[in-house]
Parts: C-alpha cells; structure tokens; sequence
C-alpha cells in the first residue's frame, strides 16, 4: 500500500488521502490479508510499515518534497518484486515505473490537480487499473476497473440524535472551499459557525476570512484530530460545504453524515452522488439557497441522514469492493 509522504498515516489532523491509504490497509490487514504499508517512519499500521522518509514534509518544511517523494516512491518500486499488487494512493508519478517491473498496480485516482497531469494517466492506460472515488470524477478518455467510494468506520463517529445550535465548517481554508461564504451564511442566519482546518491560502484567511472570526458567532478553531472531527461533526446542526471546484469525493461530507448530521452542498462535483437531497442534506447553488437551507434544516431526519449514510459509505463494503478489484487483476 503506497500512501503518501506530505503528512503522517494516518494525519493527525489533514491528509485525506493518507487518511484514505491507512483505512484501506487496516481493513484487508483485518481481513488477513498480508499488506505492507509504505509511508513515513511515524506512521502507524497494524500489519507492516516500512518506510525510507522520517517524517511528512508538510509536518517539517524544511525538506524538499520532491526529492522526498522521488526516494520514498523508487524505494517502493525497487521492493515491487516482493509483492503480488502494488496499490498506489499516490497519484500520477508511480505510474512511470509502471513499464519497469512485473508487479502490478492499481491506482486510486484521488482526483486531478489539473488536465495537464492527464497524459501521464492515459500513457499507462493500458498497463495499469485505475479507481475512481467517484463517477464524477471520471475522466472519459480513461479506463476504470471500478468506482469504489470511501468506507467510513463506524467506530470512530457516534450518531448524534440532538445538536447543539451551531454550524461547521471543515476544510481547507482556501477560496475553492468557500469557506468565506459559509461565514456569509452563517451571519445571515445568525447561527454561529465553527471553522477548522488548515490554513492553505494565507492571503485568502487574512483577506476573506480573519476578518470575520470574532470567538463568538465566528469562531476559528485551527486544524482539528479525530477526537475532535468526531465531536464537531456529530453536535453540529449542519456541515456547510459551499465548495467552488469539482470536489472529487468529500471525506468530511460522509462523516458528518455518519454523524446524523446533514450537509448543505454547492451542487457540482461528486456532491450530487454523495448527498440525497432532502434526506442526507440540500444541494444548493448559491449563498442565497444556503440560507433557506439553513432554516430547513430540522426537516431533515438525522436518523435518516444516518441510515443513508452508513448504507452508503461502508467500511465493508469499500474493502470488499478492493479485494474483488485484487482479485479480478490477479486474475489476469
């Protein structure tokens, strides 16, 4: 399992896709399966970890990412002969040794940071399986194995029948996020909005967002560890999520609903295939809409929104839905 090196596996706090990488390698360990996973050396597994990179290097700038990404990867490769099945969460640049050794892989295509990562991906079209995490995030001039979404394990978010009275917001603080307009809802309904995450747009927080944070109704918790996502998530009346990009899945979106709590979305991206409008959430278009959906919010069953949820998004079924992708390679 070959997972990332920008954070830890799992992230203390951010890292979807070590999050995503640790989740599927804990679940076929659980399986009996004999996985190794392939991360930094203050990663956590239950089966193997083996590693080259002491530590992620967004946990420590001084490094060179790519030179770190460059060892860790080729240290992988050089060991493909070890294993039956590479499964790379690591985007486009494994997929160049692809033509160097026996081994093969599949790909989890987390999603794409822009159409010109898109050659690489087609060049290997013909010797590599990809994943995608959702239908759409498809690109048409790929071929997929399969659409695997991301399993939530139960145990780690309670359902929470009575919320608090406040909104969430959790991401990034980026201008793709939106997370300046889930402030706008927020003072337009007078509800008070919880913000964590990181901070990946400097500017963007002191310009759009700092503003505003008043440690009342606007209160900004910085980046938030599972404990923490668990409670957030699970007392909040709702998760804002008035993204600005094709959103490719939304980690947080079903683990709120896990929570029972529902999720008021920008329609676009993955959002549609993620929420059932009216049941997990309301898709909406605009701040304008957000707000109305704001005060409907109590319409929604949280039971519902839960039982949606935990039918949708399960652990189960995502790993038994790899191990078939496995075996139908294998196969071959």
């Amino acid at each position: 399992m070959l997972a990332p090196v920008a954070w830890r596996t799992p992230p203390r706090h951010y890292g979807p896709w070590e999050q995503v990488a640790f989740n599927i390698s804990e679940g076929l360990a659980k399986r009996g399966i004999d996985v190794t996973l392939f991360a930094t050396k203050d990663s956590f597994a239950s089966g193997k970890l083996d590693a080259i990179i002491e530590k992620g290097y967004e946990e420590d700038k001084m490094q060179d990412a790519k030179v770190l990404e460059c060892m860790h990867i080729g240290y992988v490769m050089e060991k493909a002969n070890q294993f039956d099945l590479i499964h790379n969460n690591f985007d486009f640049l494994p997929l160049t040794y692809s033509r160097l050794i026996a081994t093969p892989i599949i790909t989890t295509i987390h999603g794409f940071s822009s159409s010109q990562i898109i050659p690489v991906y087609k060049k290997y079209n013909d010797i590599n399986y990809y994943v995608s995490i959702s239908n759409s995030d498809r690109h048409p001039s790929l071929k997929y194995i399969a659409t695997i979404y991301h399993g939530i394990q139960a145990g780690e978010f309670e359902y929470i029948d009575t919320p608090q009275d406040y909104l969430v917001y959790f991401g990034r603080i980026h201008p793709d996020k939106g997370t300046d307009e889930a402030i706008a809802i927020a003072k337009a309904t007078g509800k008070r909005l919880l913000i964590a995450g990181i901070i990946q747009h400097a500017e963007y927080f002191r310009e759009r967002v700092e503003p505003f944070i008043d440690g009342d109704q606007i209160v900004f918790l910085g980046h938030a560890g599972p404990e923490k996502r668990k409670e957030l998530l699970g007392n909040a009346l709702a998760l804002l999520h008035p993204i600005h990009f094709n959103e490719p899945f939304g980690l947080s979106v079903a683990e709120a609903m896990f929570c029972g709590t529902p999720v008021i979305a920008y329609n676009r991206g993955s959002m549609p295939e993620l929420i059932e409008n009216c049941i997990s959430g309301f898709l909406v278009n605009n701040v304008e809409e957000a707000i109305d959906a704001v005060s409907n919010i109590t319409k929604i069953d949280r039971s519902k929104c839960y039982t949606y949820a935990t039918a949708k998004f399960s652990y189960k079924t995502m790993i038994d839905k790899y191990i078939e992708a496995y075996q139908s390679i294998l196969g071959k």
